[in-house]
């Protein structure tokens, strides 16, 4: 074993038990916060697609010391913008050699390897900026949390719509009390729109690994498999089977439709009802598989009364196509969100409350209407309780960096986003074990009537990760 390695494992095992590295200097930057004049230093791991734009954002308002992405075409193309910033290939690398050097890292790679990458960064007392869905399962997203809590450290979750002003204010409306107590949600998306099931529910043949592609660190924690490509798309000869979008389709490396956009759709919803975790769910999917997810599901989440005042609440999610019809709520709430001026949208939400309705006509929840509308003509809006950020996937970045230097928590930050997600992950769980009723207890992250779902809640990593 190196000295580098040896090195790296210690920094690792002692974060963990919380000893040693407290006193290195790192922890203590993230704990107190950096003066409101110095500059944030800034690895990005994940450069292309999200990550691009995820390093530009992150420009603004730090330096970007490292860049890091398994593609070399895309990390040699995103150097030219940073030709200061350090190269790699492993963000383990990184973060070892630069450690001290470093303030800050975003995360903008494939689902799997969110957690691994953020918790190490974590566990050296680095703020971390993470892309949505924030975990590929349940399980990592408690540990984000627990790891975030316990570092103390500033983090964020890239789902934009939380920067958004108009979110803000729907919250504002929902728990001001102007539609009434809410006991069900819809939320339905436009993904995926990606290849899965059914065009693929089997892997296809192995072929020749690119020089460009180091394939056995684009696979990281997931099990072992050959590379593949498919049809090759003139257009974006790279967008093949797995690498370097249409990963999200494929059970071990992605979190399908509801891992990709919930986090988005769902968000105003989730932040309104104050949700927590659900104590059950439900899913009906179509062509479910082995290796990819499914064609079409409707999933059925059971939230609890919530702090004695909010109701229990039933949350339904719709994705994909069933028999050519894309799934959606009943046709009753279809022809009412139809005849708004916005019309219905392909990817929204709706809650239903006592005394009316809120559509977001939204992928993000960044617009709303109340409904019906000759009812809400006079409503008074309420006065507001969030601060106002407008900033989109900037304000994301700079609430962030704010929050590192010693301001306030940034909005979804890792506490919000990461029970988000566990309680939108469980409907992937749900469609692994379709049409069975799954009661979860939040308390200790686990389905208590069904052991087989135990392999979906946390997944093995690979040996040597």
């Amino acid at each position: 074993m190196s000295r580098r390695t040896n090195r790296r494992q210690f920094i690792q095992e002692s974060a963990i038990a919380g000893l040693g590295f407290w006193a290195a200097g790192g922890v203590a930057l993230a704990r107190e916060g950096k003066a409101a004049n110095d500059k944030v230093n800034i690895a990005c791991v994940g450069v292309s697609g999200k990550g691009s734009s995820d390093v530009d954002g992150a420009s603004k308002h730090g330096h970007i010391v490292a860049l890091c992405d398994v593609d070399s075409d895309f990390l040699n193309g995103k150097a030219k913008q940073f030709p200061e910033a350090q190269k790699f290939a492993d963000y383990r690398e990184m973060l070892d050699k630069l450690g001290d050097k470093i303030d800050a890292v975003t995360v903008s790679t494939p689902d799997h390897t969110h957690a691994p990458a953020s918790l190490m960064a974590m566990r050296l007392g680095k703020g971390v900026y993470c892309q949505k869905p924030l975990t590929h399962t349940v399980a990592e997203a408690r540990e984000m949390r627990d790891t975030a809590a316990m570092m103390k450290v500033a983090t964020q979750m890239g789902n934009q719509g939380s920067a958004e002003n108009g979110l803000r204010e729907a919250v504002e409306m929902v728990q001001a009390g102007v539609i009434g107590p809410v006991k069900e949600v819809h939320v339905w998306t436009n993904r995926p729109v990606w290849p899965q099931a059914p065009q693929y529910t089997a892997r296809p043949p192995a072929v020749d690994v690119p020089a460009y592609l180091n394939w056995k660190l684009w696979l990281g924690v997931a099990p072992e498999r050959p590379y593949a490509h498919g049809p090759v798309n003139p257009k974006n000869p790279k967008r093949g089977v797995y690498h370097d979008f249409n990963w999200r389709g494929w059970l071990d490396f992605g979190t399908g439709a509801i891992g990709d956009m919930a986090c988005h759709t769902a968000n105003m919803a989730y932040r309104a009802l104050k949700l927590g975790l659900p104590t059950s769910v439900v899913a009906e999917a179509g062509d479910v598989n082995q290796e990819t997810y499914p064609s079409w599901a409707r999933i059925v989440f059971q939230f609890p009364e919530r702090g004695g005042d909010l109701p229990p609440v039933k949350f339904t999610w719709y994705e994909g196509h069933n028999k050519g019809e894309k799934v959606l709520p009943s046709e009753d709430l279809v022809k009412i969100m139809k005849a708004t001026k916005e019309g219905l949208k392909d990817s929204g939400s709706l809650m239903i409350g006592e005394k009316g309705m809120l559509y977001s006509p939204d992928d993000y929840g960044a617009h709303y209407v109340l409904l019906p509308s000759d009812k809400f003509t006079d409503y008074k809006k309420p006065e507001p309780t969030l601060p106002r950020n407008g900033g989109g996937d900037d304000g994301m970045k700079k609430e962030w960096v704010a929050a590192i230097r010693g301001g306030p928590a940034a909005y979804s930050n890792f506490d919000i986003a990461s029970h988000l997600t566990e309680s939108m992950l469980l409907g992937d769980v749900a469609i692994r074990l379709t049409g069975k009723q799954l009661e979860y207890d939040g308390k200790i992250g686990k389905i208590t009537n069904n052991a087989d779902a135990d392999k979906f809640i946390k997944t093995e990593y690979r040996t040597g990760w």
